[in-house]
């Protein structure tokens, strides 16, 4: 999984982006006479924020149906639940908007905006190309019965990974999603692999939880964190039916983004 650090690389990608959109604004900002630069970077962060409400207002609204079983989970933007190209708008709109309101030239900010669209698309591209996604390792676990299994079984159907921990508070919130994706999403596997803990510990934990999950498997020793590259837990990652590494997601991830995300890369 590609990260820097902590960050995922759609963070990364995202900051790195605003960034480069900033410095141009105020860049070229400079440039025109009597133009302040720091309101027109000021401004560009300002149609950005507007950009990202935006875009997970628009996102909220077409999984809302999903959202409204869990309301809470409106406030996990972590989950990736944004519709960019909605934000993108937003963020032009809000722009010309503001900028015409304090009669500052559109150039600067415009231009800003674009180069950071532009570059967060070709670092995206960038990376896809560069890096090699690995495959569903060929391993062998436990079943929370204590019987061997091995990963290739579940293949012939696209499979959904979840890597977890009953210590770990975003694994135990995120639960319930799982548990419904497994009753909904018929056409796909969803494995929950338990990392470093024992089946007494996981049956404890589902039990005091009154979780009624399937294909729970145990990873005494952690292996597919290791092998995966997955940075912390909970991590979801989804393969197709030959179990090559489509998408990934680090950290908690709602019912509506684990829908969405099955549905963009296996539909």
């Amino acid at each position: 999984m590609v990260g820097v650090g902590p960050f995922s690389i759609s963070v990364v990608k995202v900051a790195f982006a605003i960034l480069i959109a900033w410095i141009l604004t105020r860049l070229l900002a400079k440039r025109i006479t009597n133009v302040s630069h720091k309101l027109s970077g000021s401004i560009l962060l300002d149609g950005v924020l507007c950009g990202v409400v935006a875009a997970r207002i628009g996102y909220v609204i077409v999984w809302w149906d999903e959202y409204i079983y869990r309301p809470v989970s409106i406030l996990a933007i972590g989950d990736g639940g944004y519709i960019w190209w909605l934000g993108a708008i937003a963020s032009f709109l809000f722009v010309v908007w503001r900028a015409r309101a304090v009669m500052l030239p559109l150039q600067p900010i415009l231009s800003g905006l674009t180069a950071g669209l532009l570059v967060w698309f070709l670092v995206g591209v960038v990376i896809n190309h560069l890096y090699k996604l690995p495959s569903l390792p060929a391993v062998e676990l436990q079943s929370i019965e204590s019987q061997p299994v091995a990963l290739e079984s579940y293949l012939g159907k696209p499979v959904v990974v979840n890597l977890w921990a009953s210590w770990c508070p975003p694994c135990r919130r995120e639960m319930p999603a799982f548990e419904r994706a497994q009753k909904e999403l018929t056409e796909v596997n969803v494995l929950m692999i338990n990392q470093g803990e024992s089946a007494d510990q996981a049956i404890d934990f589902l039990k005091a939880e009154g979780l009624e999950l399937d294909n729970v498997l145990l990873d005494y020793s952690s292996n597919m964190m290791h092998i995966m590259g997955s940075k912390g837990l909970p991590t979801t990652l989804f393969f197709d039916y030959k179990g090559n590494l489509l998408d990934s997601h680090m950290g908690e991830i709602t019912l509506p983004a684990l829908k969405d995300k099955v549905q963009r890369n296996f539909k």
